[in-house]
């Protein structure tokens, strides 16, 4: 969590200094970052899909292999399906 939240402050951080230059941000638009979220969910269809047909359980994969590669491993136990240490 600590990585995200720094990412976080240093966005607003950068953001701000944006603000006071009067300069816009070059950011991608939120269309972008809706493709990339769609390129990343999308990588998941063929194991899930491989996973349907060998009749191998989906929703344990879902919970583990898959959370973490869709929220990254730094990601809170608790999202990724895990039980909290």
């Amino acid at each position: 969590m600590k990585p995200y939240l720094l990412s976080l402050g240093a966005g607003v951080l950068v953001g701000a200094l944006y603000a006071l230059m009067g300069v816009r941000s070059p950011a991608p638009p939120t269309i972008a970052l809706l493709g990339l979220l769609g390129m990343l969910l999308g990588e998941q269809v063929v194991p899930i899909a491989k996973r349907l047909i060998a009749g191998a359980p989906v929703v344990a994969y879902l919970k583990t292999d898959c959370a973490e590669k869709v929220l990254g491993p730094h990601a809170p136990a608790a999202l990724r399906g895990k039980d909290r240490a």
